[in-house]
């Protein structure tokens, strides 16, 4: 029954299963006995009769090892290293020709190309009807993010339908004739967030004050300024400011639009006084940013709380949890999510929404270890991040947070204006290619979109080029064509170490066997989501297969 169906879905592409299936046990179990050493070797020789990448080798060519079979595979020619005077002999496998993997003409399966980095796209206003959204899950969305600092309940509830008639069922021959198109939930909280005060007579919402570069300003956090806010007194919606600022620190107004430099902290009323760093326009309610500051905010506000409960209520499959600052705020959402299952009564053993810490400020960075144990996942969110810390920081912390991530097999977002452009214009600037290619390059295990999808112009079109950005980059990486420039995170070069026991044995040479034969796709059996968690974690270079009991598992 499984081999019928895998024949349909991956187009015949699997015959060194579909042929040898008594085999494919045989290697798995004989895999994960192997040394890693002995598994590398193997591979160094590759199969006479193995695919990769849904292309069929020559067999002939096999024998000079997998590095040639896949310059036979994207039509590279590799270069001597005397062509290159100079050159460090690590350069030796470097191949220059610039004849790269056109995705288009990628074989698709029934649902689309197998990309293995994943998109989570955030589906708002043009995207949320029928139409347009089904042609964003068509273009490569596995997961829809509801972004809950702007949606309402209604529109929630439209989104939710509407993904749902957007997952086809997809007809076969055989004994499995039809398939569920499978895509996520993730549930992404407005979390608490530090605000300046309703301006005086802003009447109608729109009035705003101006700011001049060299005047003083004071934060008032008394309540009694709440509604008056001035260019004189400003009202800042946290009563423990004057504790987490000292003289120097900065404070950013509105994403950073009005920057003020702290002269005076004053204990005795609580009044933070600043010096104006630039001119500005300030309007009511705006976002305030400490950078380095650390706070003690909650890591639910009640809106939150209101929402994640709302979350189980519609079973979503991910929380995203905005500035979580410390462990103990992940533990204390975890908390809260098994007190409103037994509010909604659900039986013990149903699985909670997953929890997505987001990591925005530089609070949350020195505790980053912390968090990183405590949580099912992390999103790398760059946009208050870079108001947060030194904006040139960014990268280097989003390097090390994935990798940390990949360390421990557990996987991580990369979000924030990847493709921003595209709501306004059909086409990336290349920097932003750039972008989402090196987070393929550093082990990201998804990249988000957030304005380009819900309220862009081309929101389907902004997908389908991410999804074609990451398949170029896949398998480029999988081509080899940087040698031993280029630092490669899966198989026996997984970051990811794993324990002793026999099931991560199994993921572990299920992986180390898929790049030595050059298997097309890996087939992995749950009841409890475990196994294919630990295969991803090795990070292969094919597809995996997962068959699971229930849709919600799936």
């Amino acid at each position: 029954i499984v081999l019928s169906f895998l024949k349909h879905l991956l187009r015949g592409s699997l015959r060194f299963v579909s042929k040898e299936p008594n085999h494919l046990l045989t290697m798995f179990s004989h895999a994960a006995r192997q040394s890693s050493r002995q598994l590398s070797l193997l591979a160094r020789h590759g199969s006479k009769n193995g695919y990769c990448l849904k292309k069929r080798l020559d067999p002939a060519k096999a024998s000079s090892g997998m590095a040639s079979v896949m310059t036979d595979i994207l039509g590279a020619r590799s270069f001597s290293v005397k062509n290159y005077r100079g050159a460090n002999p690590e350069a030796r496998a470097l191949k220059t020709t610039f004849d790269f993997f056109d995705p288009n003409t990628v074989e698709e399966g029934p649902g689309g190309p197998f990309q293995l980095t994943k998109i989570v796209a955030t589906i708002g206003p043009t995207s949320e009807q029928l139409e347009p959204l089904q042609k964003v899950v068509k273009a490569g969305m596995k997961i829809m993010r509801l972004n809950f600092s702007h949606a309402t309940k209604e529109e929630v509830e439209l989104r939710l339908k509407n993904l749902s008639l957007s997952q086809d069922t997809y007809e076969f021959d055989g004994p499995i004739s039809k398939v569920q198109d499978v895509r996520a939930t993730l549930l992404d909280t407005r979390g608490p967030e530090i605000r300046s005060g309703k301006l005086a007579h802003d009447d109608s919402g729109h009035e705003t004050i101006s700011l001049v570069k060299g005047n003083t300003i004071t934060l008032q956090t008394s309540e009694a300024y709440a509604e008056k806010s001035t260019d004189q007194d400003l009202f800042i919606n946290y009563s423990k400011l004057h504790k987490c600022m000292s003289p120097g620190m900065k404070v950013l107004l509105d994403d950073g639009a009005v920057i003020l430099t702290v002269t005076q902290v004053n204990d005795t009323d609580g009044t933070v006084v600043c010096s104006i760093d630039n001119s500005g326009e300030l309007r009511s309610r705006a976002g305030v940013n400490l950078p380095m500051a650390e706070t003690d905010l909650p890591a639910m506000s009640e809106k939150d709380k209101k929402d994640i409960k709302y979350g189980l209520e519609i079973d979503v499959d991910y929380v995203a949890a905005s500035f979580i600052q410390t462990a103990e705020g992940v533990r204390e959402i975890r908390d809260y999510m098994k007190q409103c299952a037994k509010e909604l009564g659900w039986e013990d053993d149903r699985p909670l929404p997953l929890i997505i810490s987001k990591i925005e400020s530089a609070s949350a960075l020195k505790h980053f270890d912390e968090i990183l144990e405590e949580s099912d996942g992390i999103m790398v969110a760059r946009g208050d991040l870079g108001v947060e810390i030194p904006i040139q920081q960014v990268t280097n912390a989003q390097k090390e947070m994935v990798a940390a991530c990949n360390a421990v097999g557990k996987p991580v977002i990369v979000a924030t204006q990847m493709l921003e452009s595209m709501a306004k214009n059909p086409r990336p600037t290349r920097a932003e290619v750039s972008d989402v290619t090196n987070a393929v390059y550093d082990g990201a295990d998804a990249v988000m979109t957030s304005g380009e999808t819900a309220k862009g112009k081309y929101p389907n079109e902004t997908i389908k080029m991410m999804n074609d950005i990451i398949l170029s980059a896949e398998h480029y990486a999988a081509s080899g064509s940087l040698g031993a420039l280029y630092v490669h995170h899966g198989g026996d070069s997984s970051l990811y170490l794993g324990g002793n026991d026999a099931i991560t044995a199994v993921a572990k040479g299920a992986v180390a066997s898929s790049f030595a034969k050059g298997c097309s796709a890996i087939l992995v059996f749950t009841d409890t989501g475990l196994l294919p968690s630990l295969v991803s974690a090795y990070r292969p270079n094919c597809p995996i297969v997962t068959f699971c009991p229930t849709s919600k598992m799936a």
